[in-house]
This record gives structure tokens, sequence and C-alpha cells, in this order.
């Protein structure tokens, strides 16, 4: 497997390009965000497009070649040190075949952000670098803690976080060491059988998701399933199921992790002997704690369940 490069620690004063590679979004919903950049020390830069509306059966931050347009300005401008997605939604897939990473190579930088973002850290760990599995520039539904945004900042500045997380009664006790892929289900599988999924093998998987039907997330395991995916890997972790099944228009975004969503993944990875551990807390949720894509971690499923990066 290719060496996974680091983008360089920032600094006080870089320029951290906000970009919209998939929903629109408004600019009221981006205020408190790049306040917080500001207060950080740091220069949000909004894209071209970032508050662009483009309607065509979904709600898109402009037109495809306005966001490849704008991607491309973000990774490949030297005065850029990150590069942070304002949401996700849907509308990556538009942009992979179409993405320029002639200057990034050379001056590579952090890419953060969550749910359909998967798309661009798969492809980005495709080409040999990490990323920031973490929360986006909008202000979301169901809010975002301190630390959720503070720890990106330690990541962006050179501190790589080590987890300890309460045991959940669906783990399966063991260890394992491999790189850090995946991030929204719906997304790894969307990229089943195409050149740009991430690299499986003997790598550890996060999965998370939101809004789907109980059958839906069952389509999904089973399609990993019958790909070999469950066969390849050497650990799973397993964020936020949230506003699940039927009646997910009746559930708070407090129910991050909803335990019948929980027992059918335990059913779908029954057969298997790796360590998996349920309960972190990454995704649709409140304490959306980032994780770094890419990065070699050791996942040690006991009493507790720790996730150390190396």
């Amino acid at each position: 497997m290719k060496q996974i490069h680091f983008p360089p620690n920032l600094k006080v004063g870089d320029k951290i390009a906000v970009v919209s590679p998939a929903g629109t979004v408004r600019a009221d919903q981006l205020k408190n965000g790049l306040e917080m950049i500001e207060s950080k020390g740091f220069v949000p830069v909004t894209a071209p497009n970032i508050c662009t509306k483009y309607a065509r059966g979904y709600d898109y931050a402009g037109t495809e070649q306005e966001r490849i347009s704008d991607m491309n300005w973000a990774l490949n401008d030297n005065g850029i040190s990150a590069i942070w997605a304002s949401r996700g939604g849907y509308g990556c897939q538009h942009l992979i075949q179409h993405l320029n990473l002639d200057n990034f190579k050379k001056n590579p930088k952090w890419y953060i952000g969550y749910s359909d973002n998967t798309v661009l850290q798969s492809f980005l760990f495709q080409k040999g670098f990490a990323s920031i599995h973490g929360q986006t520039i909008k202000t979301s539904d169901f809010g975002v803690s301190a630390d959720s945004y503070n720890l990106i900042f330690e990541v962006l500045q050179g501190e790589l976080p080590n987890y300890t997380v309460d045991a959940h009664m669906l783990n399966r006790k063991g260890s394992a060491k491999g790189k850090l892929v995946g991030g929204n289900l719906a997304l790894v599988y969307a990229l089943l059988g195409t050149p740009y999924l991430f690299p499986l093998e003997n790598n550890i998987l996060f999965i998370e998701e939101v809004g789907e039907r109980y059958y839906s997330l069952d389509r999904m395991l089973m399609s990993l399933e019958l790909a070999g995916v469950f066969r390849k890997i050497a650990g799973v972790v397993v964020g936020g199921m949230t506003q699940m099944g039927e009646e997910k228009n009746n559930l708070s975004y407090n129910d991050s992790f909803d335990p019948f969503a929980y027992e059918i993944i335990a059913e779908r990875l029954h057969n298997y002997d790796f360590p998996v551990a349920f309960g972190f807390p990454n995704g649709h949720i409140f304490d959306n704690k980032p994780l770094i894509i890419g990065v070699e971690v050791h996942l040690k499923v006991a009493e507790t369940v720790k996730i150390t990066f190396n």
C-alpha cells in the first residue's frame, strides 16, 4: 500500500478555504463557523460559489462545473493551508473524476468534512493523503460540541488525538492495527465497484449513518458482505446511527446510537472474528469528535475501547 502523507501543520495567520462541494448553504448558516476560524487565529477564505444554489432534483451549491472549479482552486492555491467543507448533502461524486492535484501534491493541505465528503476523503486516500473526518462549518440541526471543533484545530496544528470510549454490549473484543478508512456508510456503499473506494485490505473500517430505513441499512451492509469487504478488513468502528428506521421523523437527534440499527450491524458482522467497537462519538451527532482518515491506528476493544493514532 502506498505511503500516506500528512499535510504540514498550520500556524496562526494561515488561510483556510471554505468550500461547498455538495449541497447548497446559506450565508447565515456559515457565520458562526467563519467567526470560529477567525477566533482561532486563522483566516477563512470562502470559495466563489460557496452559497450558490443550483436546483436540479436537489439543491446543489452550483453546477458541477462551478463546484469542480471551486475545489480545484482550493486544492491547488499555494495561499491556502487547509480546506474545510461547509456541509455535506449530495454531490461530491460529481467532482472526483475532474479534480486536479498537480500543485496539491507539492503543497498538500488538510481536507475537513464528513457525510458526503467521505467520497473526497476516499479520493485523497487513493492519492496518498490523510484527511480529517470531522464536523463541517454549517450550523447543524443537532448542534455540535465545542470539543468537536477544538480537536480539529489541534489536529491542524500537529496534535494527534487518542480516544478511550466506554464499552458497548455489542462490542467484540480484540486488537487490530491498520489504516483508518471509511466514513458515511451510504458513500462507502456507493463507491463499491469503482476505482475510488478506499483500499480495505487489513484496514480498520469506520461507519456512520443518518436518516436511512432499517432495510436500507441492511442492504448496504449486505452489499459490503457480498463484495468481500468483511473478509478483507481488520476491524470495525461504528459511530452515530441517527434518525434511522420507519419512524425516523419522530426521533430526536439525541438518539445518536440507534439500538436496533446497532443490532442489524452486529448480526451482519456475526460470522467474522475481527474486533468491533460500537458507540464511537463521530457522525451526524452533537459530539462529533474527529477521526483521521488514512492514518495507522491501533484499535483495542476490551473493558474500554482505545483508538490510538500512530
